[in-house]
């Protein structure tokens, strides 16, 4: 008796049409956050489609509105890995993106695609499609994926139309990365280059651990460095749950995280109170935030950790208020004393360097960072940003470094004294919490990011400048973006917003102060003879020699 299988059937979908290309749109996990990004993603649709109609192509949608959930995005992988089983993998492909996007959404479906494949979108503080879109870019290039990219205000630009047309003629777009070129580690100052290599030495003979509160947060693919890229640096995981964070909280008492609470109102930090915790921040939530503060202290002293990274956009949100005054707060070398359960002040008078987000890149970044700042006596107070927005000011174009909240108040103007905690948006942040809102002191700033491409870990790194814009100026670019989160004004030198836009490889910036040009120019030279002796591929960029 023959045996009888269920053998699966495997439909090939049709070949791609002459002249079309199909478009899909990766969103957020939240529906929330989609449905009110939906407008803006349809303008950008409709006017890739337009300028694509000008020169013979026509657009398809690769997958339906979701009248159930109110928005068009790819919400969660498994829903992007049945729209791309229904594209003829040759098919000409562009990501279209609005807003913000969980990258793995269609990263999985992506991988089967041999056409060519775009990354297009808008140019708005308001809708961060332009964030989405370079954690897309990163997460491809970490996977070794070919891709093209553009971006636009509303794509009538000469330049976004001309890149149109050379990526539906070649399957790709030219862009200029003259901005970046190789570390020769042999023209870097002796003294710095001496320092960097004993601090390497140091970290690979002794080891440092980094606890990570769960990984891959918000679709993040590339933020994840695997073991093998990290241990030859001496950078190990300590793998932590946000659960065990979030039960270490309850051990924390109220007189405990009220001293916090107090220590910040006698420095001077306004906490913007209101009535309706849905809306408004509260006395509650923000001694919610102080108790994570303390319990984060604490678990990564048990661990011996040198730094920490938590992602809450996973989990921590359903049940605690947000993250960001405890993450500024331990980027931070004077911040509020926090003891043990045996009275042992932890950390006392230094940082413990928190990568926003678990995010592998800021995390060794913040790591090198530290220990070469440290070092050279300078203050290692560091932070991270992400890539939001920029617009022209002047002769110089300032780019809108923004974060949720995580910055370190000896990084704004007026310390602890020019901090707000204004509530995180209910859209983001169910439970509310404080950000650490203010603006970003002027000065220079070592700026730098790690990621992984071509198989190995590399960082670009260049001199930048945080400088102060008028009172109304700034006030223009927070309406225009997140008027809660901290914002910096940053000036590349030697690099133009669209060579940026081309090369960098994440949403995500790390910045450094350093007291004037001088002494920023030989930390840098000391981090990046650090990285080189470490194994890492420096790349220099903007304005930059030795």
């Amino acid at each position: 008796m023959a045996t009888e299988y269920k053998v699966p059937t495997l439909a090939e979908p049709a070949p791609p049409k002459p002249n079309e290309v199909v478009l899909v749109t990766s969103g957020d996990l939240r529906h929330s956050a989609n449905v009110m990004g939906w407008p803006a993603q349809q303008v950008l649709e409709q006017q890739i489609t337009d300028v694509l109609a000008e020169i013979g192509w026509t657009v398809r949608r690769g997958h339906e509105f979701d009248p159930e959930v109110g928005h068009g995005f790819i919400w969660n992988q498994r829903m992007g890995m049945d729209v791309f089983a229904r594209i003829h993998p040759d098919t000409p492909i562009i990501i279209a993106e609005a807003v913000w996007e969980y990258s793995h959404h269609v990263l999985s479906g992506l991988k089967t695609q041999r056409g060519p494949i775009l990354t297009a979108a808008n140019w708005s503080g308001q809708w961060p499609g332009l964030v989405g879109l370079l954690n897309l870019n990163a997460s491809m290039t970490k996977a070794g994926m070919e891709y093209a990219t553009i971006w636009s205000e509303d794509f009538t630009d000469e330049w976004a139309r001309a890149a149109l047309k050379e990526w539906v003629g070649a399957g790709k777009i030219t862009h200029d990365t003259g901005h970046v070129r190789p570390l020769d580690a042999a023209v870097l100052p002796a003294d710095e280059a001496a320092l960097g290599r004993a601090l390497a030495a140091e970290m690979q003979q002794k080891g440092a651990v980094m606890g990570i509160f769960d990984e891959g947060c918000m679709g993040m693919y590339n933020a994840i460095f695997d073991d093998e890229y990290i241990n030859p640096l001496g950078i190990f995981k300590e793998r932590l749950s946000q659960s065990a964070l979030y039960y270490r909280m309850s051990t924390v008492t109220d007189e405990e995280a009220e001293a916090v609470f107090q220590w910040l109102v006698e420095r001077g930090v306004t906490f913007d109170y209101g009535p309706d915790w849905e809306t408004d921040l509260t006395k509650e939530q923000t001694i919610g935030q102080c108790k994570m503060y303390i319990a984060a202290l604490r678990i990564a002293d048990d661990f011996g950790c040198s730094g920490i990274g938590i992602q809450y956009q996973q989990g921590l949100k359903d049940l605690v208020p947000a993250s960001d005054l405890a993450e500024g707060l331990l980027n931070e070398q004077d911040r509020p004393p926090a003891y043990a359960e045996d009275g042992r002040e932890l950390y006392p008078g230094q940082p413990l360097p928190h990568f926003n987000e678990v995010d592998w890149g800021c995390g060794v970044d913040a790591l090198i960072t530290n220990r070469v700042w440290t070092a050279m006596g300078l203050n290692p107070s560091t932070s991270l940003h992400d890539v939001r927005w920029g617009d022209p000011y002047g002769d110089d174009f300032v780019w809108v470094m923004l974060i949720s909240g995580s910055v370190p108040p000896s990084h704004l103007t007026g310390g602890y004294a020019g901090v707000t905690s204004q509530r995180q948006p209910p859209m983001y942040f169910r439970l509310g919490g404080g950000t650490i809102k203010g603006v970003s002191k002027p000065g220079p700033v070592v700026y730098s990011r790690v990621f992984l491409m071509d198989g190995q870990l590399q960082v670009d790194i260049g001199l930048g400048e945080a400088i102060e814009l008028p009172e109304e100026e700034t006030q223009r670019r927070w309406e225009a973006t997140t008027p809660q989160w901290p914002i910096m004004h940053l000036v590349m030198p030697g690099v133009t917003r669209d060579q940026f836009m081309a090369r960098h490889k994440s949403n995500h910036i790390q910045v450094v102060y350093a007291p004037d040009q001088a002494t920023a120019r030989k930390a840098l030279a000391a981090k990046a003879a650090m990285f080189d002796a470490l194994g890492v591929k420096v790349n220099l960029t903007g304005e930059l020699d030795f």
